[in-house]
């Protein structure tokens, strides 16, 4: 693990609900967070367990019919849950940034790159229109862009997928934030590129020592990326490791099924031996009840599996939700 410093962000129980005709829906459910300055904490999980919303979540993007509640939220030395939006909105972008999955949709089609870059460095004060439009140039380069100065001109569109998500990295990154969430950066891109887009971000987060929270589905870059892992099922966290630890010694059933499903390029191939595979699918958030959220499609379920099981502690800093390991 890189050598982590301070907790800048730490959030206890937070919940994000959605008013729908069909009644509330709890996308994401008491869901415990801590990030240390210069550490890498992946969030993991398939479509439909609360990821995004998890990310949009702690940046105050919730808009209505949403609605967000937290026991405790503090980020940098502040309290999120008494803080105005006007204040938010002085620490969004500047101390805390995200970089979305889809860059095309994230810029602003109408204006230059470097300009939205500078933009970041402007409306924080943080240095003049001259000066910002030097250091968004500045900054292309820094991120990975030939001809900084003429691709500052440029408008997305005239931009390639991976040159448009080193923009979006530049504009995360441009006010030195505390902390980077990353949702799903490289799903969009082919394998070469998104190595080079990993190594991109990694870089940043490190020249800033901030901490990166990277949202994914891909245990691939897990094992390459992580320092701890955060296992989301269905709104709820079932599982929080070291990702040494997680991939040793998975604790619960999802995360064993996770694993079990990711290809072995070291393993000698057999024709018509398909990959392990989770039968069934993420539960419907509003018919969910009450007991374990995996239960229906977990082959070591059992009775007790009825009633919500506690989080548990396997060993310091492993934490996993299930009834087997209750009596510990």
């Amino acid at each position: 693990m890189r050598n982590a410093g301070d907790v800048v962000l730490s959030a206890r129980r937070l919940v994000t609900t959605f008013d729908t005709p069909s009644g509330r829906l709890r996308a994401v459910d008491g869901l415990d967070l801590h990030l240390r300055l210069g550490e890498v904490v992946c969030l993991v999980g398939e479509s439909g367990s609360g990821k995004s919303v998890t990310g949009l979540s702690l940046m105050g993007l919730i808009d209505p019919p949403g609605h967000v509640t937290c026991d405790e939220f503090w980020f940098d030395g502040h309290d999120l849950t008494t803080l105005p939006e006007s204040e938010m909105e002085r620490l969004r972008g500047r101390r805390i940034a995200m970089i979305f999955q889809e860059p095309l949709s994230a810029l602003n089609p109408s204006r230059r790159v470097g300009d939205q870059i500078a933009e970041v460095l402007r409306i924080h004060g943080l240095a003049s229109r001259a000066e910002a439009t030097r250091r968004a140039v500045e900054l292309l380069g820094r991120v990975g862009i030939d001809d900084a100065q003429l691709r500052a001109r440029s408008y997305p569109h005239q931009l390639s997928g991976g040159q448009r998500q080193r923009v979006t990295i530049a504009i995360a990154c441009i006010g030195s934030p505390r902390l980077i969430i990353a949702d799903e950066p490289t799903t969009a891109l082919d394998v070469t590129v998104q190595t080079q887009i990993l190594d991109l971000l990694t870089e940043m987060q490190t020249s800033l020592g901030s901490a990166l929270l990277f949202i994914t589905h891909d245990l691939g870059i897990v094992a390459e990326l992580a320092d701890r892992v955060v296992v989301l099922y269905a709104g709820q966290v079932v599982e929080e490791a070291a990702v040494e630890d997680l991939y040793r010694t998975p604790g619960h059933p999802y995360t064993v099924g996770l694993l079990a499903s990711v290809p072995d390029v070291d393993a000698p191939r057999k024709r018509g031996v398909a990959l392990a595979a989770i039968p069934g699918t993420v539960p419907n958030l509003l018919e969910v009840g009450t007991g374990c959220r995996f239960r229906e499609r977990c082959d070591r379920a059992h009775d007790r599996c009825g009633a919500e099981p506690p989080m548990i502690t396997l060993s310091e800093g492993h934490r996993v939700r299930c009834w087997l390991y209750a009596g510990r």
